[in-house]
This record gives structure tokens, C-alpha cells and sequence, in this order.
């Protein structure tokens, strides 16, 4: 495993630009508001050949006693408790606060080595970053996060905490699942249940997720990475320069660097304008997927009540009929050990490579069937069709004329494609070309 290394330091004092300096793009939220960032975030960087992991965390505020400060302090006990190294930001500008004092009590409860930034300053301001010594937490580093000055020291003093100089770690794939969904579906209480542990935050209040929270864990001896999201509203619902505005814009993004999707549903309200929305957009992109038809445990239900959601789904899920569902509910644990197995099973689906010839033996039956279209007395002619790519699917067919081909023929051609392939779980697609043009 890599080296992991824990940022701590009470709110707006720059631990995201930090973080996000180091994992090279935007994975923190960063706004001038205590409290933005509430839940752990995970990325990984580099320094001297030294590969490792960092955490940021929620701003630190010890004294503090309401219900999401408390949790907030949760998750940074949680992050220092599995870290290699601690580096503690305070704010070269204001100076010493009391508040910085708690930070560092908190910090020595904990048997790991610390390592003092002293953000917000530039290169003529290095003394004042003396006052800090008074922390008793050793030598401090002056850095500025947003300008990416004085990382260089910084980054020395912390890698000589590793215990054994680490390499790239060996080419091993990774798959990426994220969770999305409404607000208040069961997004969170769905990853801390898979994890075994309270990974992210849960609570009743909307928005309790902000950023697109990555964790890495192990299942059935593979690695994955689960993204938490926050709750995606109409869009109408949301303020463009609000915090939320920039969690959905991160919960969208999430869908787009995902191996793997799980559409979290709350089974009481069914799939909603939004919910089919969300589906929209994970399928426009091409993603295999799972629907998790969450709290199943509230419904009352008989025998038939499952084939009636199935139905109803197929009903609304026109565009994708290809959908795979779990009944499950996360607050009680039942058939929540299915969705890892779904999500496996998709994502080999979505993996699953025809070769040209069997292809062809399916078009060739498929127009014995039912003969291609003709526009203005000219029929369309497929002469063959070859499997460019997966995740998605992905097949280019070679016809006489684009034109001549009716959406309903290339709805039936896909729909002959999955009767003799299971490719449930995943959206295929269809690249025409006219025949002699090969690009």
C-alpha cells in the first residue's frame, strides 16, 4: 500500500488548494466558507520518486459540539488513525490562534509524525512563520498553496516518514464506481455500508455530501475505488453560485471518470423526473450500470409487487431497457451484498468482445428475418459489421448509404445483438460507415 498522509487544520486555512496542488486537478471544493469540505477526500501524488496517497479533511474545530462539527472531527480522527504522516496547515497571515493550539493538542493523542505548513505566505514572508514554533509541533514549513511555493521543503520533510522508499505500484486495474443519485437516497449510508466502516457522512439534512468523496477498498480480492456523491437536484432547484451548484458539477464528473455506475433510488417516491435525469445522463455517456431500488424495506409488498417495478421501469426506461436492478435496503442490510456482485457482472458485460465472425452470423440472420428499409425505391445494404471497442460496446457497420438507415432497423439490429449476447447492464454502440470509407 502507499504511504498515506493526512491533511488537518481548521477551516480556511488552505488545506484543498493544498490538496489540490498535489493531486493535480480539482477533486477538493474550494470556496472562502468554513465548513465546504466535510468529508474525506483521497488522491494520489508523487515527490522524488516517492509515490503515496494524500486525505484532505473537513475543517478542524475541537470546541465545537454540533452535529456535523462532530462528525467533521470524526472523519479527521478516522483520517489520522489510518495515516503514515499528518501535515498540519495553519494561516501565516493571522498569525497564531487559539484554535491552532487545539489542532495540535488534538494531533498528539495520535502516534504519528507531524509535519507544520505554514500557508499563505510568499517568499518574503518567511519569518513570519517563526511564531509557530510555539505549537511544539517542530520546525515550521512556510508555503503558499496557491501560488505552489515552498512545497519543495515541505514535501522532504514528510517523505523521510515513509518507512521504505515506494515505486509505481504494479499496473493493476483499479475499476471506479460511483454512487449517485437524489439527495437523501441512501448514497452515503450505501458506501459505509460496503466498507464496513463510517467512511462519509449521513444524516437527514440535504447536502450533508458536498464533495465527490474517493475511497479505495477491496472486494472479492479486486481493487476498486467507490465515489460518494452529493445529491443532484433540478437544476432549476440550485443556486449557480452556490456550493452546491459546484458539488453537482463533481457528482456529474464522477459519472464521467466511472467504470462503473450505481443509481441509488429511493423506492418510496420510484423513479422520479430527476431520478430519470440522472439515468439519462449515466447512459449518454456510455456507462454500465446498476439500479439500486433503495429502502425496499419500507414497501409494502406481495408477491407480484417486484414484477410490478420491473414493469413500471420498462415503462419509463425505454431508453435504456438493457437496466439491471436490486431490490436492496442499506439500513437493514438486505440483498446489499447483490450490488457488488451486479456491479462485477456489468462491468464484464460492458467488457465483452464478438468476434467478427460471430457478428456477422448475427447481422446475416438478423436481415434474413426482416429486411432492411428502403427510402425512394433504394434499400438499405449492410455488408458486414466489425466490434471497434467495449466499455462501452461498440460496433461499426459498413452500409451502402447512412441515410437509408431507419432508427427503428438500428433499434431492431441492437436488440438482435443482446438476444444473443447478454449485455444487460450496459448501453452498446453503433457507428455507421458507407462502405469503402474505413476512418
Amino acid at each position: 500500500m502507499k504511504p498515506l498522509v493526512a491533511i488537518i487544520g481548521r477551516p480556511n486555512v488552505g488545506k484543498s488548494t493544498f490538496f489540490n496542488k498535489m493531486v493535480g486537478r480539482k477533486a477538493s471544493i474550494v470556496k472562502n466558507e468554513p465548513g465546504v469540505t466535510r468529508d474525506r477526500i483521497y488522491g494520489d501524488s508523487e515527490w522524488t520518486g516517492h509515490q503515496f496517497s494524500l486525505v484532505d479533511t473537513g475543517g478542524l474545530d475541537v470546541k465545537n459540539k454540533d452535529e456535523f462539527q462532530l462528525n467533521i472531527t470524526r472523519q479527521a480522527e478516522i483520517a489520522v488513525e489510518l495515516a503514515d504522516v499528518v501535515i498540519l496547515i495553519v494561516d501565516g497571515k493571522e498569525g497564531v490562534t487559539s484554535a491552532d493550539h487545539d489542532a495540535a493538542n488534538f494531533l498528539r493523542k495520535f502516534d504519528v509524525p507531524v509535519v507544520l505548513a505554514v500557508n499563505k505566505l510568499d517568499n518574503n514572508e518567511v519569518e513570519k512563520s517563526y511564531d509557530f514554533y510555539e505549537l511544539g509541533l517542530g520546525e515550521p514549513y512556510p508555503i503558499s498553496a496557491e501560488h505552489s511555493l515552498g512545497f519543495g521543503d515541505l514535501l522532504d520533510a514528510v517523505v523521510k516518514y515513509f518507512k521504505t522508499p515506494t515505486t509505481q505500484d504494479e499496473d493493476v486495474e483499479t475499476l471506479k464506481v460511483a454512487v449517485v443519485g437524489k439527495p437523501n437516497a441512501g448514497k452515503s449510508s450505501l458506501v459505509n455500508r460496503l466498507l464496513g466502516e463510517n467512511r462519509v457522512m449521513v444524516s437527514n439534512i440535504a447536502g450533508t455530501t458536498r464533495d465527490a468523496v474517493d475511497t479505495p477498498f477491496m472486494y472479492n480480492g479486486k481493487k476498486y475505488i467507490l465515489i460518494d456523491t452529493a445529491g443532484i437536484r433540478r437544476k432549476r432547484n440550485i443556486d449557480e453560485n452556490s456550493v452546491e451548484a459546484y458539488s453537482t458539477i463533481r457528482s456529474f464528473d464522477a459519472i464521467r471518470r466511472a467504470d462503473v455506475v450505481i443509481v441509488v433510488i429511493d423506492a418510496m417516491d420510484g423513479i422520479t423526473e430527476q431520478d430519470l435525469r440522472i439515468l439519462g445522463f449515466v447512459h449518454e455517456e456510455g456507462k454500465p450500470s446498476v439500479i439500486l431500488m433503495n429502502k425496499w424495506d419500507t414497501i409494502k409488498k406481495d408477491e407480484k409487487t417486484m414484477n410490478y417495478y420491473n414493469e413500471k421501469m420498462a415503462k419509463e426506461l425505454k431508453f435504456m431497457s438493457y437496466f439491471v436492478t436490486v431490490y436492496a435496503s442499506v439500513l437493514t442490510g438486505q440483498r446489499v451484498g447483490q450490488i457488488m456482485e451486479k456491479v462485477e457482472l456489468v462491468y464484464e458485460h460492458a467488457s465483452h468482445r464478438i468476434s467478427t465472425g460471430v457478428l456477422n452470423d448475427i447481422l446475416h440472420n438478423a436481415i434474413l428475418t426482416n429486411e432492411p428499409p428502403t427510402r425512394n425505391g433504394r434499400r438499405l445494404k449492410i455488408s458486414y459489421v466489425t466490434q471497434a471497442s467495449v466499455t462501452p460496446p461498440t460496433f461499426v457497420f459498413f452500409v451502402n448509404d447512412i441515410e437509408l438507415m431507419h432508427f427503428s432497423y438500428e433499434r431492431y439490429l441492437e436488440n438482435c445483438i443482446r438476444s444473443a449476447v447478454d449485455y444487460s447492464g450496459t448501453p452498446i454502440r453503433f457507428i455507421l460507415r458507407e462502405k469503402g470509407n474505413r476512418e
